[in-house]
C-alpha cells in the first residue's frame, strides 16, 4: 500500500513537471496581419475609391500612370489605420491607366479604361 501510494505521489510529481516544462516552452501564437487594400466605383462621381485598413498606422500612397507608363499623379495618404479617398476620372482622355496602391508590403495595382459614352466620361476595371 505505502509503494503504491509513493508510486502515485512520485507519477503525479512528474507529470506535473513535464507539464510545467511543456507550458514554459511552448511559443505564444502570433498573427501577423496585413494592410487590406480595396479599390471600387464611386458611388455618385465617374471615378475610382480607395480604402486602406492598415494593420498599424502608416502613410500609403496612390500612384496613377498613363499607357505609356509616365506618372500622372502621385498621392500620400494620411498616416492613420484606415483611410479613403476617391479619384475621379472624368479629367482624364480616353485610354487605359494604371492604378498602384502600396502600404506597408503590400501592393495593388488596377488598370482602368476610360472612354466616351453618350458624351459623358465612363470606364471600366480591366483587371
Amino acid at each position: 500500500m505505502k509503494n503504491s501510494i509513493k508510486l502515485s505521489a512520485l507519477f503525479l510529481l512528474l507529470s506535473a513537471g513535464i507539464f510545467t516544462t511543456t507550458a514554459v516552452n511552448a511559443k505564444p501564437h502570433t498573427t501577423e496581419t496585413k494592410d487590406v487594400i480595396t479599390v471600387s466605383s464611386l458611388k455618385h462621381e465617374r471615378g475610382v475609391a480607395v480604402m486602406i485598413s492598415k494593420a498599424e498606422a502608416s502613410k500609403s500612397y496612390v500612384t496613377i500612370f498613363d499607357q505609356a507608363n509616365n506618372i500622372l499623379m502621385e498621392d500620400f495618404l494620411p498616416s492613420k489605420v484606415d483611410v479613403a479617398k476617391g479619384y475621379v476620372l472624368t479629367n482624364l482622355d480616353n485610354g487605359d491607366y494604371k492604378f498602384e496602391i502600396r502600404s506597408n508590403d503590400e501592393v495593388v495595382t488596377k488598370t482602368i479604361h476610360v472612354y466616351d459614352e453618350y458624351n459623358k466620361k465612363r470606364f471600366f476595371f480591366v483587371d
